[in-house]
């Protein structure tokens, strides 16, 4: 009897251990379920677009006479006013021009006192010629010259009026060529690019060549390219606004003036190249639509080829009941979705619930959930989320 006995109180040893340490030793703690609360937030539905800025107008100052650049007035960020003298061309070949013009034209214009004076004599003479040939004291071929000589005289004088007309367009001319050595700004605004220096020297000859730019920079413009997947929800009139690497916290707010009606590559493409290239253009290339609105600048933080992130408003609701995209749950047969949601007792219980609005964060809540209330997110324990993901959603 004796054999039996050890492994029964081995058994009871054991178990005085197992209870010993189930009372004295520290028991995992149950953590909490990880929740949030139903919050009032301000949701929208956006178009994301990448766009550039640039001046509203801006204009490229050019020389229309060849020659040395004498004097630059401007320089970089300066500001002009229209008219103002901004750069004076080597204007010697122009003064020459102009003078060799008015020579020209008095030379005309002695001319025609001289043909007048002799217009004024054939005159004389036919009269006299045709009072003798009245008394029939004349010749008639005397009368003849004489007629024909004064309408030689007449010819005369109109040719160098006609002459006359064509100097006093080549001094006119001259005069204008003469004034292309002097540039002036044709716009108010802010000198935005010089392309020359002093000393520098232009030709015209072949294509206008360009000294300065000027641009108007208290309003400015901003092409955003839209996605082709997204250019179909996006039209005129929508409100937007956008932020800048520099300031991204700071909205600019304006309206989408207009959408143009094919891809900025359609300048760029030749006519001969696009009907071979079109199959594989659209294949390995995104498509974008330029967007295009203005903002005003006040402030002059704006400046010409800075990026912005636009953001085209296509629905947006204030102040409404929304919880995290995260926590909905699968979607019912009548389109709602389910949560989990913590009672006041402490209770897990299951709803389902009936959205509106949504964004890549937040969604509209319309039935089911009141302001406060309390929804998991998932067990930390676990580490995943107690709702499993449901299909694709589609907000109001």
């Amino acid at each position: 009897m004796l054999r039996f006995r050890f492994p029964l109180f081995v058994l009871i040893l054991l178990a005085a251990v197992a209870a010993g340490s189930w009372l004295w030793l520290p028991r995992k703690s149950e953590q909490p379920l990880l929740t949030t609360e139903v919050l009032a937030r301000d949701i929208e539905r956006t178009v994301v677009a990448t766009g550039t800025l640039e001046a509203v107008k801006q204009v490229s100052v050019g020389a229309q006479v060849s020659g040395q650049v004498k004097a630059l007035h401007v320089d970089f960020g300066d500001a002009v006013k229209k008219g103002q003298l901004i750069a004076e061309i080597d204007s010697l070949t122009q003064q020459n021009a102009l003078k060799d013009a008015q020579a020209a034209l008095d030379y005309k214009l002695a001319q025609r006192e001289a043909k007048q004076a002799a217009l004024e004599e054939a005159r004389l003479a036919f009269q006299r010629q045709e009072k003798l040939q009245a008394g029939r004291a004349g010749s008639q071929e005397n009368y003849e010259t004489a007629r024909s000589a004064l309408s030689s005289a007449k010819a005369d004088l109109t040719a160098v009026e006609a002459e006359i007309r064509q100097a006093r367009i080549q001094v006119t001319t001259a005069e204008i060529d003469l004034g292309y050595t002097r540039i002036t700004a044709p716009i108010d605004g802010t000198v935005v690019g010089v392309l020359v220096e002093q000393g520098q020297t232009v030709n015209a000859a072949q294509s206008v060549p360009t000294l300065v730019k000027v641009a108007q920079l208290g309003q400015m413009k901003v092409k955003a390219d839209i996605s082709e997947a997204d250019v179909v929800h996006v039209q005129p009139g929508q409100p937007l606004y956008f932020t800048i690497l520099g300031e991204p916290d700071r909205r600019y707010q304006a309206t989408l003036r207009s959408i143009e009606p094919a891809p900025d590559s359609i300048n760029s493409d030749s006519s001969s190249a696009s009907a071979s290239s079109s199959s594989s253009s659209s294949s390995d290339s995104a498509i974008y639509y330029r967007g295009v609105f203005e903002v005003p600048n006040p402030d002059g933080k704006l400046r010409i080829d800075m990026t912005t992130e636009v953001h085209i408003q296509l629905a947006s609701v204030q102040g409404v009941p929304s919880i995290p995209v995260s926590v909905l749950g699968p979607r019912t047969a009548d389109g709602r979705y389910m949560v989990s949601v913590r009672a006041a007792d402490g209770r897990i219980e299951q709803r389902n619930i009936r959205i509106g609005l949504e964004n890549d964060l937040y969604v509209q809540v319309l039935e089911g959930l009141a302001l406060h209330e309390q929804v998991v997110l998932g067990d930390p324990a676990a580490g995943t989320s107690m709702n499993m993901p449901g299909p694709p959603r589609m907000g109001l």
